[in-house]
C-alpha cells in the first residue's frame, strides 16, 4: 500500500494597489496579507501603485487608520513570514531603486507577478 501524497499547500497573492490616500484600501490588504501569514499561509504581496512607496522605510508608518494594526507592523511580518515584491514599473516611475526599500522587500515585474498568480493551488486577490 502506497503512502498517501500531502495536500499541496495554498498559496495567497495580495495586490495592494492603494497608498495612503486610500487608508482602508490599504490597510484592507496588509491586513489580509498579515492574518494569512499568522495562519501559516505561504503569502506574496505585491505593492503596485502608490502602494510601491509602502516599501521604503517609514513610509508605511505615514498611514493611520482608526481601529486598524499599524501598517508597519503588518509589512514587517509578511516580509519576515512571506514575499514582498514592488513593481518594476511603478518604482522606476517613482524613482525608487532596490536599496531604497525595506530589507527583504524586491522588485519584480509582471512576468513574476503572473507566473505567482498562475501557479496551482493559488488564490489572487487585489485591493
Amino acid at each position: 500500500m502506497s503512502e498517501p501524497t500531502a495536500a499541496p499547500s495554498r498559496r495567497l497573492v495580495v495586490k495592494s494597489t492603494a497608498g495612503v490616500a486610500a487608508p482602508e484600501l490599504t490597510n484592507q490588504a496588509f491586513t489580509v496579507a498579515a492574518t494569512a501569514v499568522a495562519a501559516g499561509v505561504d503569502v506574496s504581496l505585491w505593492l503596485t501603485g502608490d502602494s510601491a512607496w509602502l516599501g521604503v522605510p517609514g513610509r508605511a508608518s505615514e498611514l493611520e487608520l482608526e481601529h486598524a494594526a499599524g501598517l508597519d507592523d503588518l509589512l514587517a511580518s509578511v516580509v519576515e513570514a512571506g514575499t514582498v515584491t514592488v513593481c518594476t514599473q511603478c518604482a522606476a516611475r517613482r524613482g525608487i531603486t532596490q536599496e531604497d526599500l525595506v530589507p527583504g522587500v524586491r522588485i519584480a515585474g509582471s512576468a513574476v507577478f503572473v507566473e505567482e498568480i498562475m501557479a496551482p493551488q493559488t488564490q489572487a486577490l487585489v485591493y
